[in-house]
């Protein structure tokens, strides 16, 4: 490890010294630090250093992109050399949040929340991705699917479909579990209302229209109060408020209920109370709430779509810098379980994209820097395949005028993709693998979207580097 000392001694003083460093910890391939002061961190001398890749703030950490296999043997000399002490990346959140602002910490919980049941969903996104190519007609045979044609692999088809609809079909006992979890509450009672939420003798939410219309819906009488028995299935607001409620119920009654009698008490007493409250209360106002909030944005793209796409497009990267970036897939949830489809994941995987591309056009454009050029070629390939943090905080937001390039590109793609209606089925990995998450009708379209990504990003960065003073 002595290989990377004088390294890290470098990245220590650029980062404002021993002194200006509150905790810290690492991830797979980041040094992730919460600094007393911000202002002291000479990011020029900092982006010199040749360990360094890149660097970036966001949610309250400043976070020093070192590398995959290098970043642990870097985060053990730095403790040595600054004697901080090592800290749990849960401890160096909640010091991060000290710094935020109420609207930043509104954004942090729904992270905390998300990201943990992100990987489930995305695998969904995936294996129905496979499905919608062996179900879809003319994708290999003129008004006819590959099941009907090979009528074999029938089976097979609705097998991976039964796999992969499951984590929206539960979707929220997922988010119970993380919701109460990160609420302070036990994980496992939050599946267990999740699941009760979506319990099989419920109305399915997704038949909740057409029983209506019918007069089918069924009630539970309360002493003449009526009850919808009605389930949640691809909602999301009841079962986050439901959550915050259970959390709080357990949390309040394990401080107050004597040791010997929590296990017949707490949860019991918790679930009981929420439930109640779930059915009655909860979930007839948030699912009334989210359905509101669905046609509103519904409602913008159908009229104002063009716009929509544009803004959409051309900020969705700058979302990523706020952090604000992951109250959307809360977006993309609800609309997907209230519409079957969501048209603002395909603008982001062509954000993802554009990055990429404009990284690209840096690897071509960098003649004096061979450090810049590797990390350009490595930061663009990574964007292409969905993770776009070395193309845009290593690169891309270092120089300015390619992370224009890239917002230009991607909302010249948006407003392509919302006039053509381009809708997704589920989110899934970005960049050129998001296809396989878009029904198969729209791909042309998305397709053209993914040539402009490609193309325009890269010649704006060409030119507006001719307009720049700055060296590469």
């Amino acid at each position: 490890m002595s290989e990377y000392r004088d390294s890290v001694r470098q990245i220590i003083e650029a980062v404002g010294g021993k002194e200006n460093i509150n905790t810290g910890t690492h991830c797979v391939t980041r040094l992730r630090l919460v600094l007393n002061d911000e202002e002291k961190v000479d990011k020029k001398k900092l982006e010199n250093i040749d360990l360094v890749k890149g660097s970036f703030s966001a949610n309250g950490q400043f976070q020093v992109v070192i590398g995959q296999g290098i970043v642990d043997k870097v985060f053990d000399v730095f403790v040595q050399e600054t004697g901080i002490g090592t800290a749990t990346k849960e401890e160096v959140k909640n010091a991060a949040a000290q710094k935020m602002n109420p609207l930043q910490r509104a954004i942090k919980v729904l992270a905390d929340i998300f990201i943990p049941i992100l990987p489930a969903i995305v695998t969904a996104g995936l294996l129905m991705g496979i499905n919608n190519i062996l179900t879809g007609q003319d994708i290999f045979y003129k008004g006819k699917s590959f099941i009907e044609v090979h009528q074999n692999w029938a089976d097979i088809a609705s097998m991976i479909n039964l796999i992969a609809n499951t984590a929206f079909t539960f979707l929220p006992a997922l988010i119970g579990w993380s919701a109460v979890k990160r609420f302070g509450g036990s994980p496992l009672l939050g599946i267990v209302l999740g699941l009760m939420l979506v319990h099989p003798d419920l109305l399915n939410a997704w038949g909740y229209a057409e029983a209506k219309a019918k007069g089918a819906i069924k009630y539970w009488d309360l002493f003449g109060l009526k009850v919808q028995q009605v389930g949640y299935q691809g909602q999301v607001l009841p079962i986050l408020f439901a959550s915050y409620l259970l959390a709080k119920i357990e949390v309040f009654l394990n401080k107050r209920v004597h040791d010997s009698i929590k296990l017949l008490v707490v949860a019991p007493v918790a679930l009981l109370i929420t439930g109640f409250a779930s059915f009655i209360i909860i979930g007839p106002t948030t699912f009334w709430l989210g359905n509101e909030i669905t046609s509103g944005i519904v409602w913008i793209f159908d009229h104002f779509a063009w716009l929509g796409g544009l803004i959409y497009g051309g900020l969705y990267a700058v979302l990523v810098i706020t952090g604000m970036h992951h109250t959307f897939l809360a977006v993309d949830l609800q609309l997907i379980g209230t519409t079957g489809g969501t048209f603002l994941w395909p603008i982001l995987a062509l954000s993802n994209i554009s990055q990429g591309s404009a990284a690209l056009a840096m690897m071509f454009l960098a003649k004096k820097s061979q450090k810049l050029r590797g990390l350009s070629g490595t930061a663009a390939l990574s964007a292409y395949l969905g993770i776009t943090e070395p193309a845009m905080f290593g690169v891309n937001l270092r120089y300015r005028y390619p992370f224009i390039s890239a917002l230009i590109g991607s909302a010249i793609a948006g407003m392509i993709l919302s006039i053509g209606k381009v809708n997704a089925f589920s989110v899934g990995v970005g960049g050129l693998p998001g296809f396989l998450s878009i029904k198969h009708e729209y791909w042309g379209t998305f397709f053209l979207g993914i040539g402009i990504v490609l193309v325009v990003p890269f010649i704006l960065t060409v030119i507006f580097s001719k307009f720049s003073k700055e060296e590469i």
